[in-house]
């Protein structure tokens, strides 16, 4: 009997065994991240699919997280630096289209927002700003959570050699 308990419990645990990889693809249907779905400011929506071939720095902000828009301007100058290294900053929030359209066109910043149709919280987001980085294959390969100096020469190394 005491074999028996042990055996079922031995099934229990490594049949039930779930792993969260660092790497999720794109396409991995079982990443909740991923498979959200992301609309432009003119509500269509943007296949995170179509980025595959760049390094794509995806940044969950808010219009009222001040670390969010403090470090938006290192992002606009960081994507300058990095215009030849197949890198797009792609900035998400979860806030109504006309919220982050008014802040755009108030900021005037040339960077392209996104609107997440799920919120933060069902994507395990408690903390903005929340930036996930994904490589030319589409595999996530690095999160960030907190305010960054994108422009910073460390970054800008980091960003450049992954």
């Amino acid at each position: 009997m005491r074999h028996l308990f042990f055996l079922s419990f031995l099934i229990l645990f490594f049949g039930c065994n779930s792993r969260t990889t660092q790497n999720d693809k794109f396409s991995d249907v079982k990443s909740l991240q991923l498979k959200t779905s992301f609309v432009d400011l003119k509500n269509k929506k943007v296949d995170l699919n179509s980025f595959k071939g760049n390094k794509i720095i995806v940044s969950h902000w808010a219009t009222w997280c001040r670390p969010c828009i403090k470090e938006m301007p290192a992002i606009i100058r960081a994507q300058e630096i990095l215009k030849n290294d197949n890198i797009t900053f792609l900035l998400v929030s979860d806030e109504n289209i006309l919220s982050i359209t008014n802040f755009k066109n108030k900021k005037k910043y040339n960077l392209k927002f996104l609107k997440s149709v799920r919120s933060n919280e069902t994507l395990g987001i408690y903390s903005l700003p929340t930036a996930y980085i994904f490589n030319e294959q589409g595999i996530k390969i690095e999160t960030i959570v907190g305010a960054v100096s994108w422009d910073s020469k460390q970054i800008i190394k980091k960003l450049k050699t992954l």
